[in-house]
């Protein structure tokens, strides 16, 4: 099947063949269950591409990510509930039907606050009006993103803090409690308390208006940058870091902080 250029149906067919009798015998065995650790990878392989800002990495990691698309569109086509054209043409009436504004020459439409509210509106006359605002927050979502929605949706109704003050105070008597549970030796009730002083520190990002995933990765880059950079100098001088005393390490450390900026 050697073509100059490939198109969106010649994918569809390709997942087809390797999905049949005469296909690859391992993606003839996956399952939605079995796909779902890659689909969740490719997704932030997509992130991490727009991140760094590569167009070819980025062209490369859309693909992946659509393939886990039509991957499971054809698993779900041979159990016999939908197809890969049910999904786009879902998607497209949704896209079509929610933005009335552009596609039926609705007027008073003008913000992205009036956008938000028509969406409101049209998921109730949907019949997907929420009976709590926690609802359709996924439980599978990451530990972090899942606690900065939720904190937006409590804060919509007004339950949030008034001032950073409260959030610091909060967070001081969170870790007192951390360190009285140090002394018990509980650790149910030790994970407890860490769980409450990383949600509070989400807490405090979004009062902030700073994004908590977007702020923790830049710190992972950073921490990253500096250990790599600890590690290249101990070797220059013929030692890994597991040779050096911590002291040594601070002062790597401390040096990393003055270079890299």
């Amino acid at each position: 099947m050697r073509k100059e250029r490939y198109t969106f149906e010649d994918l569809v067919k390709i997942m087809e063949t390797l999905r049949s009798p005469e296909g690859c015998p391992w993606d003839r065995k996956q399952t939605h269950e079995s796909l779902l650790p890659y689909l969740i990878e490719e997704a932030y392989e997509v992130v991490d591409a727009v991140r760094k800002g590569d167009d070819a990495e980025l062209k490369e990691e859309l693909g992946d990510l659509l393939l886990q698309v039509v991957f499971h569109s054809q698993i779900a086509k041979e159990r016999g509930a939908f197809t890969v054209e049910d999904v786009v043409d879902s998607i497209a009436r949704k896209l079509i039907y929610r933005h009335p504004h552009v596609f039926s020459g609705k007027e008073g439409i003008e913000t992205a606050e009036d956008v938000n509210r028509e969406w409101e509106k049209l998921k109730e006359k949907e019949g997907k009006r929420r009976e709590s605002l926690m609802d359709g927050v996924p439980e599978s979502m990451p530990a972090l993103e899942r606690a900065y929605k939720l904190q937006k949706r409590a804060a919509k109704v007004g339950f949030d803090w008034s001032d950073f003050r409260g959030i610091k105070e909060k967070m001081v008597e969170e870790l007192q409690e951390i360190e009285q549970e140090l002394h018990t030796g509980n650790r149910d009730k030790l994970r407890e308390e860490v769980g409450d002083l990383l949600f509070m520190a989400v807490n405090l990002a979004r009062f902030l208006g700073i994004h908590p995933e977007v702020a923790l990765r830049e710190a992972n880059d950073k921490f990253e940058r500096r250990f790599r950079y600890m590690e290249e100098v101990a070797r220059k001088e013929g030692k890994e870091l597991k040779e050096l005393s911590l002291e040594q390490m601070e002062r790597l450390w401390e040096q990393a902080k003055r270079e890299l900026k």
